[in-house]
């Protein structure tokens, strides 16, 4: 099986089994999305999304947050993972918006990392998200579906290296919910530790499952 036929396979199952995947965080404006990003590295989104109601009940808009200070939001944040730094990136990145871009949250990867807290992965979530761009968000799931199944080759060693070669493949109009089918199949299906793949739809393409079996 050649690349190409392997990724129409995989797009063909999600299409028909996941048509309506996408995030499991809960927002309402790109505001509270970026928040929830932010909060989510290293973290769960069940985690996230228990904590960020009190938050964006407390601090609504960007404007609010900004005027914040470590003392009044840590306590909203000590329950997630890495609270201090997270804290004070999300103070950070809400006063450079304010002060930098006028309180709007701006829609491309090269503007958006430079805020506190925001590396490459999340502008790519937000960017996806919000706008449907074709960015491919490269996390430890989509990182290690993509390697199992043999959608990236065995050189790619970084999220980087992974997204570029996602993106060579994968059809413009279909990138910004690829990351979505990827993410959940490695949440719920392909397991770091004990992955299901007696249960998995596409067990005849893996590399990975052939490797075990041989």
């Amino acid at each position: 099986m050649t690349r190409k036929q392997r990724y129409e396979f995989v797009i063909d199952y999600f299409q028909k089994n996941a048509p309506e995947a996408e995030t499991e965080l809960i927002y309402d404006s790109p505001y509270q999305l970026l928040v929830a990003v932010i909060l989510s590295a290293q973290c769960t989104d069940k985690r996230v999304n228990i904590t960020t109601p009190a938050i964006f009940e407390k601090y609504p808009d960007i404007k609010t947050l900004s005027q914040t200070n470590f003392d009044e939001l840590f306590p909203l944040i000590k329950s997630i993972s890495y609270p201090n730094n997270k804290t004070k990136h999300l103070i950070g990145m809400a006063q450079k918006l304010m002060k930098e871009f006028n309180g709007e949250i701006p829609m491309t990867v090269d503007e958006l990392i430079k805020l506190p807290g925001v590396g490459r992965k999340t502008a790519n979530v937000i960017t996806s998200v919000v706008d449907k761009q074709p960015n491919m968000a490269v996390d430890t799931h989509v990182f290690r579906v993509s390697k199992r199944l043999g959608l990236v080759s065995t050189k790619a060693n970084t999220p980087l290296a992974v997204e570029n070669e996602l993106l060579k493949y994968i059809p413009q109009e279909l990138v910004h919910q690829a990351h979505h089918w990827l993410i959940l199949h490695g949440r719920y299906t392909c397991l770091a530790r004990n992955p299901k793949c007696e249960q998995c739809g596409l067990m005849q393409v893996c590399k990975y499952f052939w490797m075990q079996k041989s």
